[in-house]
């Protein structure tokens, strides 16, 4: 009972809580591109838990899948790490050219292992153009345009790939235009026909182009971002993977900074085919399925903000609505409002919780609900809500409804140890930083 008290509480707030925080305008406004700065640079986090179901095992983290994110204080199961170096290579008159090199890994449970390290940055840029009025070209594997929803680990666009770009071109009126070209999913696919079992080369690779014009000033000390994607599919149509389909997103985000300390971001976004970015939770900016048809549509509308009115509290709160359609599992709705509040003790430790409730909607069925909450007792390197390190100890409380059951299940890292339960605990130690 008091579970559906809260949620309900929550979901009604939903709007009231979207026009306040733009209203308040309040998390530090993202720049256009993650700027690699010359050093060595990355992040890690990884840690260890269990679980208090079934006698114990791996941690369990709870989340409903699907379409959605999870809540990810004291709910992260996996290990993750990348990092690399940026270095000044050459310089002519007055253009530099800095060469990237990063590297990463990332295990589903806690231990590295022997876990594959990939590449993930392997770039040069040339720096200050005068033919871009101080812009940037580029190319290789990188970063690119992607900002994120912290509290949900969510890029909600992601262009990252590999490919070309001039970035920030400055004579374009009042804002910034960025054009970037991108080869996706650029590998070839083998498939065997059943009656005559002739083999057949194919590829669902596509062409990305992405065009953003950006940090064009509205109001003071606010910006607005707009985002457009089109992916065009390659192969053939008739080689037994089925017809290939192009696709295109569209994203506009208003970006509200120095205000209490931090700032606001809100976004509206729409996808189209391969422009909704994936089959689950994908990313807008990058390319989805290049099988998915002009039926595949996802719209989203959120607000994250994060405040630091004070040297020892601060937090970060989100509201999201996003909608999922298509011909072949009809149309479900995901709603989602979370909270992070931070309150330092001293300048090394701060006691942070997490409260973050779910619900999603399918034409056939009933809704699924979750809320969860952790408590984390945190030594880090400074009061703030960014300051990192974190070394955390958690609690982590998770409650859902029967319709819920299945989904947390499936998607509990330590297996369907709940069965037909409705709740769990789980608890840990984890190490969080960037540098």
């Amino acid at each position: 009972m008091l579970h559906r008290t809260m949620l309900k509480a929550a979901l009604k707030s939903l709007p009231a809580a979207i026009v306040l925080a733009i209203a308040s305008g309040t998390v530090a406004a993202d720049p256009m591109f993650p700027s690699d700065s010359e050093g060595f640079h990355g992040y890690l986090r990884a840690g260890a838990g269990s679980t208090t179901a079934d006698g114990g095992g791996p941690q369990s983290c709870y989340g409903l899948g699907g379409n959605t994110t999870k809540y990810r204080l004291g709910n992260e199961c996996d290990a993750y790490t990348e990092f690399g170096y940026t270095k000044a290579i050459a310089k002519s008159d007055n253009v530099t050219y800095m060469a990237t090199l990063w590297v990463n890994a990332f295990a589903p449970t806690s231990d590295f292992g022997d876990r594959k390290v990939g590449i993930v940055k392997a770039y040069v840029e040339a720096q200050g153009l005068d033919a871009l009025a101080g812009g940037t070209a580029w190319v290789g594997k990188r970063f690119y345009y992607r900002p994120d929803i912290h509290m949900l680990d969510t890029q909600y666009i992601n262009m990252n790939g590999t490919g070309a770009g001039l970035d920030r071109i400055g004579n374009f009126g009042p804002g910034k235009l960025s054009y970037a070209f991108f080869k996706d999913n650029d590998v070839t696919n083998t498939f065997t026909d059943p009656v005559t079992n002739k083999t057949t080369v194919s590829t669902q690779s596509a062409v990305r182009q992405n065009l953003i014009y950006g940090e064009i000033p509205v109001n003071v000390n606010g910006t607005l971002d707009i985002a457009g994607t089109f992916i065009s599919g390659q192969g053939k149509n008739n080689d037994g993977l089925g017809e290939r389909h192009n696709g295109w997103q569209l994203s506009a985000f208003h970006r509200q900074s120095k205000v209490w300390g931090g700032g606001n971001t809100f976004g509206v976004q729409y996808g189209v085919g391969p422009g909704i970015g994936g089959a689950s939770n994908g990313q807008f900016g990058a390319s989805g399925s290049t099988l998915f048809g002009s039926d595949v549509k996802r719209t989203r509308v959120f607000n994250d903000m994060a405040i630091q009115p004070l040297w020892n509290f601060g937090m970060e709160f989100v509201a999201l609505w996003q909608k999922d359609q298509s011909n072949a599992t009809g149309s479900s709705v995901w709603t989602t409002v979370g909270v992070r509040p931070v309150y330092a003790l001293t300048n090394n430790f701060k006691l942070v919780a997490e409260l973050g409730t779910d619900r999603v909607t399918q034409e056939n069925g009933p809704a699924k609900r979750l809320t969860k909450i952790t408590f984390a007792p945190t030594l880090s390197a400074g009061p703030g809500l960014w300051s990192r390190p974190e070394l955390r100890a958690f609690v982590t409380y998770g409650k859902w409804n029967d319709a819920a059951t299945a989904s947390v299940n499936a998607n509990n890292n330590s297996g369907p140890v709940y069965n037909n339960n409705t709740s769990g605990t789980s608890y840990g130690f984890q190490v969080e930083t960037w540098f």
